[in-house]
């Protein structure tokens, strides 16, 4: 299972990757937000996908969880919706002032 997940994360990179070296704005936030999904996915898989038992006082079991990865997830996927409303917000104030969501017009390139 771990394998898949895994191969799944990169090919999430590799369209996030294409997605942030394209000319759109929007292109580029949705692929920094996938880029961050994929970083989730590794994360989860690192830690183990194993069954086992709530780490408390006083119960008896074979096997515990560790639950520091599903934290580090967490805290990681508030942070990337923040990030990504804050690109959101910006994207939308350029292309209100500008007029285009082009990044080579938004940088002075002329077409050839």
């Amino acid at each position: 299972m771990e394998t898949l997940i895994i191969i799944l994360s990169g090919v999430l990179v590799s369209v996030a990757t294409y997605l942030i070296l394209s000319r759109s704005l929007i292109r580029v936030i949705l692929g920094t937000a996938i880029l961050s999904h994929a970083a989730h996915l590794l994360i989860m898989t690192m830690g183990g996908l194993k069954d086992g038992s709530v780490p408390l006082l006083g119960e008896e079991a074979s096997s515990y969880t560790d639950a520091l990865p599903q934290a580090l997830i967490l805290t990681s996927i508030v942070i990337s919706f923040a990030v990504t409303a804050l690109f959101l917000v910006l994207a939308y104030r350029t292309y209100t002032e500008v007029g285009t969501d082009n990044l080579h017009a938004l940088r002075g390139f002329k077409d050839e």
